[in-house]
């Protein structure tokens, strides 16, 4: 007498534990590594904006809790700085990503001389915003090298200095080597077998410009300029050292500085930092946006 076995349903799937089906979703131990980037990130960023929120309802003058932000939205030159702000801003990140663009797609190919230019691009990172306004003083004045070249040349002299084209320039050079260095990443991590397979099929220098690589690296321009916007928008020595403070480069930091550092108005400064940073994230968020709607694939066409 044979006994037999009937076989598994196949229908029916293995018992999967609670742990591995945690690690599907990627929740696993490896979490724990991020504990101390989380501590940093509360400790440095969360735990002071929170605060920073708190006292920004706690007006030295007036007595009701939105006094700050109601004393500011009424004052027309604090307002007027909001406009000062994104008309510096702006220009100053796109201008960067601008010029960072065609040098960060010649950078990520070997060629004689390369070392030279990113070192060259990479001086403004370690001069910072109060050295180069200080060079700029000398290099921009009226009788500075700048204004004696265009002479030479048979242009007119420039007015480059405590007005708003100086600090826009300054914004550029502050702002340009961290676009250079994102774009290079970007760029650099663009398949070149891509280009190659498409020049292989007759696709001239241009067209693989305009159909492969700007595509590819779309979403990486869109995201240099949300970071440029960021640091444009901190831009604080450049608007006093060598633009107009109190008119055409009265952007919003200024009197961030003024009221906690001169008036020693804490709330009032906290309350001018909430609004600059509530209109950043207007702005990136509508760039994210933009960004969404133009382009939804991969960062990047992969090197693999």
């Amino acid at each position: 007498m044979t006994s037999t076995t009937s076989p598994p349903d196949a229908g029916v799937r293995p018992q999967i534990s609670r742990k591995a089906r945690l690690a599907e979703r990627g929740i696993d131990g490896t979490l724990w590594l991020l504990v101390p980037a989380a501590l940093v990130i509360g400790g440095l960023f969360l735990y002071p904006f929170i605060y920073g929120i708190s006292i920004s309802f706690q007006p030295l003058k007036g007595t009701s809790a939105w006094a700050n932000y109601t004393k500011f939205f009424s004052d027309p030159y604090m307002l007027d700085a909001i406009w000062k702000t994104v008309r510096l801003a702006v220009p100053a990140a796109a201008v960067s990503v601008l010029l960072a663009a065609p040098i960060a797609y010649q950078a990520r190919r070997n060629f004689r001389g390369r070392g030279m230019i990113i070192l060259l691009l990479m001086l403004p990172l370690t001069f910072g915003s109060i050295l180069i306004a200080q060079g700029m003083g000398r290099a921009l004045a009226p009788f500075g090298w700048v204004n004696l070249a265009l002479e030479a040349v048979g242009l007119p002299p420039g007015d480059f200095l405590y007005n708003y084209t100086g600090t826009l320039i300054a914004g550029v050079l502050t702002t340009l080597p961290f676009s250079f260095l994102l774009l290079m990443g970007f760029f650099g991590g663009i398949d070149p077998s891509l280009e190659r397979a498409a020049a292989a099929f007759g696709a001239s220098r241009a067209a693989r410009f305009w159909r492969i690589t700007l595509p590819l690296a779309l979403p990486g321009l869109v995201t240099t300029l949300m970071l440029a916007l960021v640091e444009a928008f901190a831009i604080f020595p450049s608007a006093i050292l060598v633009g107009q403070p109190d008119n055409a480069t009265h952007v919003l930091t200024i009197p961030i500085y003024q009221a906690a550092s001169q008036q020693s108005d804490y709330g009032k400064a906290s309350a001018i930092a909430i609004i600059l940073t509530l209109l950043e994230l207007v702005i990136l968020g509508v760039m994210m946006a933009v960004r969404g709607l133009v382009y939804s694939g991969p960062a990047t066409g992969g090197k693999g």
